[in-house]
């Protein structure tokens, strides 16, 4: 009775604000919370969701405006709610994740809860569970703090369908009976029918369907007590009717497939008559409309006084049982705070101290990426752009697989570090598959050379059975595919000294256009445990710490191999036993190709606009200007290196070039605030970035600056040519 009283008075004021709200408009049209409840009312009154956005956005406007950052985040979190409901979920996750950021997590309120709970459900939807557990446990974090245990028990609804998803079905059992047990509220009894009939999916999954039909017959009579939801009833029918027939109990299956039946068609002849009564509801509605309004005045002068006196004794109460409550909650609570105010300011240390640790380690780990990136890149450009000039030279016959290796060595080698600099890449399903044109012949040779030394080191006999009938000019992806075979070919080696290893590729199917090609790595090592073979492809797993002390590695290989061919649309298959080896398989599908033109084929038709063609290459690093100058010259491009930011903008003044290729670290001003300048007096001259990207930059932001293109160290010869090719290109179009 008092929860009834709270909420009247909680109703009332509410209107009486929003009745504020409307006849004051023009005084406060500035107003974020105006919008708010704008927004609010058009997504939940009108389901006009692309007002609630429209209204919702002028909110976050105002807000900024007036640098009010609790209104800001509120805006946000109300933004997130309307995109999940659209199924949205990627922008709700956006905007969950701004008001996040802005509320002060120090203090937690119901908000950030919601927040939480918000990213949860959206990560569940997206069947990304880790993600979704890690949420909802936050957010039953702060709702324990508040107290708030009807909202906790939500939560532990969502948690106990996401270990039903991971099959762990005892778990599961035992939340969701704790969730029936602990929900008393008339409120919260859809929660209730909702647990029931998730231990009733399990046990008919279990196959236990006796108990299944107990547990649906208790969510059936849990919704005839609440507001017997229509979209459950159908749900709960249906279920019923299946574990009937499954239990072998037909007339009662056949009953709840009836009802199932008769309340779907009632469903539809609702909509269906509603839709046609609309017209003539209306015309009567018209028509009755003044007497309605003249009774009412009638009735509202008469009933006047009486209304008054009943609302003045209904607040009366409300107000001496609230009061009377809270004097009471206030003593209990000044009892506990005494006893619980020491232990709360200890607790508070170490949570600032972990924070603080948190924090440090987050911005440590990001310093460290960012780092890496760069200078791994670095010297990786040194090494593919040396190889290249040695190949272009034209090396002897002794030299040239030693050099093509290398060459095949170095590539794999930059791509490797970029999957494992950018693992959150991969396992966000951000990672595009390439579809080019590529021999598979040659590379599963280059794969298998690249491998020698480590072959001969282990006194392998290694074995490559390729099957000939296969068109070997196909369309895909050829450096995930190299990576998946060279990880699957370094395991198979290191595992197995002294033994045999085995790379078979053969066509499994053929049609006019896509071949479906069958691999199998296999060797005869030291095998994988029967109980480690689940967790072997998990990162940075490798069976046990022995075989990582003894063998080595880092454990990202098998994981990285899974998470690619899950992008490629295949999985991988293990069949092994201990001591007796391994066996690695999958299938993947391509086009057909058409061959390769070589290097000299593609460069060959732009050789003529190369000629008399001046370049300004502005780089600090003496290895790098020599093998960009190296191979500009070897195109007949002539080259001048300038190796500061002051400098190169003096130079643009001063001399016309065709094109500038502008390192972005510089000594003293970087390449960005170099283009910068130059473009205040130059907005002709194409300007090409050549940077070793960091965690920090992106080639949106370099752009931003004035450049018009961004080559990425260390830069593929073909890639190189084709840029700067194109750029030479218009730059004869544009003087012509």
């Amino acid at each position: 009775m008092i929860k009834r009283l709270v909420i009247l008075i909680l109703l009332i004021t509410s209107n009486s604000y929003t009745q504020s709200v409307y006849k004051n408009e023009g005084k406060i049209s500035d107003s974020t919370d105006y919008y708010l409840e704008i927004g609010l009312f058009n997504k939940e009154a009108k389901k006009s969701y692309t007002n609630a956005i429209l209204y919702t956005e002028k909110a976050i406007d105002y807000a900024k405006k007036n640098n009010s950052k609790d209104k800001l985040a509120d805006s946000y979190l109300q933004l997130a709610i309307i995109f999940y409901e659209l199924e949205k979920n990627n922008l709700a996750i956006d905007y969950y994740i701004r008001a996040i950021n802005i509320y002060n997590k120090n203090e937690p309120s119901s908000n950030i809860a919601l927040s939480y709970y918000g990213l949860g459900k959206c990560y569940l939807k997206k069947n990304n569970i880790s993600f979704a557990e890690i949420y909802f446990e936050k957010a039953t974090d702060i709702y324990k703090k508040l107290n708030f245990l009807e909202a906790i028990e939500l939560i532990n609804l969502q948690k106990a369908i996401i270990k039903k998803e991971k099959r762990q079905y005892n778990e599961a059992i035992e939340i969701l009976k704790n969730v029936t047990e602990n929900i008393s509220d008339d409120a919260l009894l859809s929660t209730k029918t909702e647990a029931y009939i998730q231990l009733g999916e399990i046990e008919i999954i279990k196959k236990n369907y006796s108990t299944a039909i107990n547990y649906l017959n208790l969510a059936n009579q849990t919704n005839e007590n609440s507001n017997n939801d229509i979209q459950l009833t159908k749900r709960i029918y249906k279920l019923l009717s299946n574990s009937y027939e499954k239990n072998k109990n037909t007339i009662s299956a056949n009953l709840y497939l009836k009802k199932y039946i008769n309340l779907t068609d009632s469903i539809g002849k609702y909509y269906t008559n509603n839709v046609a009564e609309t017209t003539v509801d209306k015309i009567q509605f018209d028509k009755q409309l003044k007497t309605i309004e003249q009774l009412d005045k009638e009735k509202k002068s008469q009933q006047k006084t009486l209304r008054f006196s009943k609302l003045i004794s209904i607040l009366s109460i409300a107000l001496i049982s609230i009061l009377s409550l809270l004097s009471l909650s206030l003593y209990k609570n000044n009892k506990i705070r005494i006893s619980t105010n020491k232990l709360l300011k200890e607790k508070n240390k170490e949570l600032t101290i972990e924070k603080e640790k948190a924090e440090s380690a987050s911005k440590a780990r990001a310093d460290f990426l960012s780092t890496v990136s760069h200078e791994l890149r670095t010297p990786l450009n040194a090494i593919n752009g040396i190889t290249y000039l040695l190949l272009q030279e034209k090396p002897k016959a002794s030299q040239l697989n030693y050099l093509k290796s290398l060459e095949f060595s170095g590539n794999y080698l930059l791509n490797f570090i970029n999957d494992i600099l950018e693992i959150n890449r991969l396992e966000s399903d951000k990672v595009v598959i390439e579809k080019i044109n590529f021999n598979l012949s040659e590379l599963t040779k280059n794969i298998v050379i690249s491998f020698k030394e480590f072959i001969h080191e282990n006194n392998i006999k290694c074995h490559l059975n390729f099957d000939e009938t296969i068109d070997c000019n196909l369309k895909g992806d050829p450096t995930k595919l190299s990576q998946i075979l060279i990880n699957l070919l370094n395991n198979a080696i290191k595992f197995s000294k002294n033994g045999d290893v085995w790379c078979t590729i053969k066509k499994k199917n053929e049609t006019n256009n896509n071949l479906t090609i069958y691999f199998e790595i296999k060797d005869n090592g030291i095998g994988i445990p029967k109980d480690k073979q689940d967790a072997i492809f998990d990162s940075f797993s490798q069976g046990s710490v022995e075989i990582n002390r003894t063998y080595g590695g880092t454990g990202l290989g098998l994981s990285i191999v899974k998470k690619i061919l899950e992008l490629m649309g295949s999985q991988i298959h293990l069949h092994s036993e201990s001591g007796k080896g391994s066996t690695f398989s999958f299938e993947l599908q391509f086009e057909k190709g058409i061959e390769n033109q070589t290097k000299d084929e593609v460069i060959k038709p732009y050789q003529s606009i190369f000629i008399e063609k001046k370049v300004l290459l502005v780089e600090d690093n003496k290895i790098n200007q020599m093998i960009t100058q190296k191979m500009l010259e070897k195109r007949g491009i002539s080259c001048k290196i300038i190796d500061n930011g002051e400098d190169a903008i003096e130079e643009a003044k001063i001399n016309n070039y065709d094109l500038i290729l502008m390192d972005v670290h510089l000594p003293g001003i970087n390449g960005t605030e170099a283009t910068s300048e130059i473009r205040k007096f130059n907005t002709c001259t194409p300007i090409v970035a050549l940077t070793a990207i960091s965690l920090n930059e992106n080639r949106e932001m370099l752009l931003s600056y004035g450049m018009n293109e961004v080559i990425t160290k260390p830069f593929e010869p073909e890639h190189f040519y084709k840029v700067v090719t194109k750029y030479l290109t218009s730059t004869e179009q544009s003087n012509s």
